[in-house]
């Protein structure tokens, strides 16, 4: 029964999400105790030291968040990239010392989890040019707009009037959108928001909601009265943490 939920849940993601218009993400999270934080940065700089000594061949991007969630992103082409190993010869050759990596890890959190996501390129606001870094913009604000599946449409329908308001409006606030995929719980959309600290954020979320215009929360609207609930996240990519092979 689960396989078939599981398969149901991936046709309906498929007939949601234009051809064309989705690039999909693996996402690993790791949710970490407050008392084990010093000890999983430790474990997770020595795991990308190691990575970088055997060139491991994959590439991530990490981001945290102010609830102590450490996330992984990784671009992947299809659903049969999960079937590969980018670790093995890396465990191979490492041996006993690999399994080690992963204990320093298991000791600094009760429970983590992967899913994927996609990145919605119609949906998103970045009209100079669309990529989920932005240098000297570590710093994020996510917004989680969750919603059943029977009000799908009337949120998509909203999410595309906010857009068109920001292209007409030339907004100066940029942001991607994503949609949940497999592995999630929930149907939702993730609003990503890049700037260069949190002061820089509320400037830049004050400027545009002034460039909007009173009128701006009609707009808004259509996804509120669709959405059943609403969530903020703040937290910021960690340039430190992520990889990329030397070739």
């Amino acid at each position: 029964m689960k396989t078939i939920k599981h398969l149901l849940t991936l046709i309906l993601l498929i007939v949601l999400i234009p051809a064309g218009s989705a690039q999909m993400y693996r996402i690993h999270q790791d949710n970490v105790k407050p008392s084990k934080v010093m000890d999983y940065e430790k474990a997770a700089k020595a795991f990308n030291e190691a990575c970088a000594k055997h060139n491991v061949q994959t590439s991530w991007a990490t981001a945290t968040t102010n609830d102590l969630k450490y996330i992984y992103i990784s671009e992947i082409e299809n659903m049969a990239a999960l079937d590969e190993r980018p670790f093995a010869d890396m465990a191979k050759a490492m041996g006993d010392d690999f399994g080690k990596l992963f204990e320093d890890f298991d000791k600094c959190y009760d429970s983590h989890s992967s899913y994927i996501i996609h990145l919605s390129k119609d949906l998103s606001y970045m009209p100079e040019g669309l990529s989920i870094t932005q240098e000297g913009q570590d710093y994020r604000k996510w917004f989680y707009i969750y919603f059943t599946p029977q009000n799908a449409r009337k949120v998509r329908e909203g999410m595309e009037a906010i857009k068109n308001l920001y292209v007409s409006k030339k907004a100066k606030e940029y942001y991607r959108v994503y949609r949940n995929g497999f592995g999630t719980a929930e149907d939702c959309y993730l609003v990503a928001v890049s700037s260069k600290d949190e002061i820089d954020g509320a400037t830049k979320s004050k400027e545009n909601e002034k460039l909007l215009g009173p009128d701006s929360w009609d707009t808004f609207k259509k996804v509120m009265d669709y959405a059943e609930r609403f969530e903020e996240v703040s937290g910021r990519m960690r340039p430190d943490l992520s990889y990329a092979p030397k070739n």
